[in-house]
């Protein structure tokens, strides 16, 4: 006759008291983050230079002057140049626990697809997070991740618009 094992329903690492909150706190759990970034930058530059030079040359003889030479080299150059960029994201995506640290943080990533206007938009979003720093209702704010990722890309007409045609690109390098 064989023996017997007994195994336990209870397992440690799932376990969670049945008076615990929602929040996400191990691998596999999930977490609903609120991405709120806005972002402007601008720059700008002048430049002025002016440079002269000039130099002659006298030849003379007792009798007086026999020659005489001169060379004058001036220069100016003007410009400047203004850059302004302001970007805003605002979307609300759900992502996963890929890894509890020592600390206790939580490294989560994740992606959201969705199409407008039949043009496809993908956020991507990956970083690390307090476990204080997630609300009661298992929701985190983007400005609370740290080292975080997050990417916004679209495809399609709209976003093909807005890149540079090649033959310009190729005519900023040969200085046109």
């Amino acid at each position: 006759m064989g023996t017997s094992h007994a195994e336990s329903l209870y397992q440690e690492q799932t376990y969670r008291p049945l008076t615990a909150d929602n929040r996400a706190f191990r691998v596999g759990d999930v977490l609903t983050v609120q991405v709120f970034e806005n972002s402007s930058a601008t720059t700008s530059a002048d430049t002025g230079t002016r440079r002269s030079n000039g130099l002659s040359a006298e030849l003379s003889h007792r009798s007086g002057t026999v020659g005489q030479t001169g060379i004058g080299v001036s220069g100016s150059f003007d410009g400047g140049g203004r850059t302004q960029r302001t970007n805003r994201v605002l979307a609300t995506l759900t992502v996963s626990v890929q890894e509890v640290l020592s600390n206790g943080d939580l490294r989560v990533a994740g992606e959201q697809l969705l199409t407008v206007n039949q043009e496809p938009q993908k956020v991507t979003l990956e970083g690390r997070v307090r476990p204080f720093d997630i609300s009661d209702g298992n929701v985190v704010l983007s400005t609370r991740l740290a080292d975080a990722r997050i990417s916004y890309v679209g495809e399609g007409d709209i976003a093909e618009r807005n890149r540079r045609p090649w033959w310009r690109n190729l005519l900023d390098m040969m200085g046109l």
